[in-house]
């Protein structure tokens, strides 16, 4: 039953909190539709999905984004610094600058981010 083999996948919807969620087995595959809030939640369920050896053959998804004025939203986790989180999602350290940018109203230098802010994150481009 594919839903047992994926249920993973399907606790992690939980994470990004992915509504209006549909997940039903059909034709052979694992069929799941829903919606996000951002970008970021919409690829970060991706990648759960691809973790799996066999998703492109059991599994089919339909995820939507609400909203698009930025990439998303990122709570800073202990070890964390701009130029890592720049480099996790947006693979160049270098994009910190945006960030950083994109986030003065809550920071005043890029090497001082503290556990629990709540990043914006600038469009992947």
């Amino acid at each position: 039953m594919l839903k047992d083999k994926y249920s993973d996948l399907i606790k992690f919807g939980e994470d990004v909190k992915l509504a209006e969620e549909y997940v039903k087995e059909e034709e052979g595959k694992l069929k799941i539709k829903g919606t996000v809030e951002y970008q970021i939640e919409k690829d970060r369920y991706w990648n759960k999905i691809k973790s799996f050896s066999e998703w492109k053959n059991e599994v089919s998804a339909d995820i939507r984004v609400n909203k698009d004025d930025i990439y998303g939203k990122y709570e800073v986790k202990s070890g964390d610094s701009l130029s890592k989180i720049a480099k996790e999602f947006y693979g160049d350290p270098m994009r910190y600058k945006e960030i950083f940018e994109m986030n003065t109203d809550i920071l005043t230098n890029p090497d001082l981010i503290k556990v629990g802010q709540v990043l914006k994150m600038p469009k992947k481009y």
